[in-house]
Order: structure tokens, then C-alpha cells, then sequence
């Protein structure tokens, strides 16, 4: 397909923070072991620095990001995607985005006639990577 653009892939992303992978997709914020989803391992890791952020905060803030922003419904292939949610917890992490090719991708689709073309049918899909755990608060609280 020839979208008169070049293209080196569509990029799925997640954060490895605190021992577990976690991402976003259409059943919701997921977790597992890093590597852990049929993916496979990444082909890129970009190294965002350390946090500060201490497991539980960061588990009640994932939670609250999975009861509001990140809810699986809300998932949308180009306006709220994967990489949306790994943007935002980077930042909330480090202070640092993800990288801008990555980010800028799908907006660089849609501004070509052949992403408007297919947009409809490119909205309707649903991404959810098989393999990791819906993630919710390891402690019982609802």
C-alpha cells in the first residue's frame, strides 16, 4: 500500500516500570512481565531515566488513569491509543514524553489521502496485544 509517505511501522508501545510492562488497548490498561504479550520482545526500548514515583503511588495512579481517561472503551486507534497512554505515563513517571516520531504517526496517516480514505474503516479497529493481565489494584479495593 502506498500512502506517499514513508512509513516504518505502526508503533505499539508500553512503559516497564517497577518490574511489570504496562499498556494500553482496547480492553483497558494491562500488565505483564516485560516481554510477556505474543508481541514479543520490543524492537526498540528507548531509556526514559528513573523515577521517583514509588510502586503503590504509581499503582493508584494507574488505577485512577484505568477509571477515567484509560478505560477500555475510550480506546481509539488514532486520538487515543497505546501510545497516548505510554506518552502520559511517561511524563507523569519521568517528566519525559515518548519520542515525537512516535507520537506524530498517526496524524501523519490521516493527512495523507489514503489514511482519509480508510479512516472510517481504521476507527473501528480495536487493538488489545493478547497476552498480558487487565490491570487493576493488587489489594481488593474496588
Amino acid at each position: 500500500l502506498h500512502t506517499g509517505k514513508q512509513l516504518d511501522g505502526i508503533w505499539h508501545t508500553s512503559i516497564i516500570v517497577h518490574k511489570d510492562e504496562f499498556f494500553y488497548g482496547s480492553g483497558g490498561i494491562s500488565s505483564c512481565a516485560p516481554g510477556g504479550t505474543l508481541l514479543g520482545p520490543p524492537d526498540t526500548v528507548v531509556d526514559l531515566g528513573n523515577t521517583e514515583v514509588t510502586e503503590e503511588i504509581f499503582l493508584e495512579y494507574l488505577s485512577s488513569l484505568g477509571e477515567s481517561m484509560f478505560r477500555g472503551e475510550s480506546y481509539n486507534l488514532f486520538e487515543h491509543n497505546c501510545n497516548t497512554f505510554s506518552n502520559e505515563v511517561a511524563q507523569f513517571l519521568t517528566g519525559r514524553k515518548i519520542p515525537s516520531y512516535i507520537t506524530d504517526l498517526p496524524a501523519e496517516v490521516l493527512a495523507t489521502p489514503f489514511g482519509q480514505a480508510l479512516r472510517p474503516l481504521l476507527d473501528s479497529i480495536q487493538i488489545q496485544p493478547p497476552g498480558g493481565n487487565t490491570f487493576s489494584r493488587h489489594n481488593g479495593q474496588s
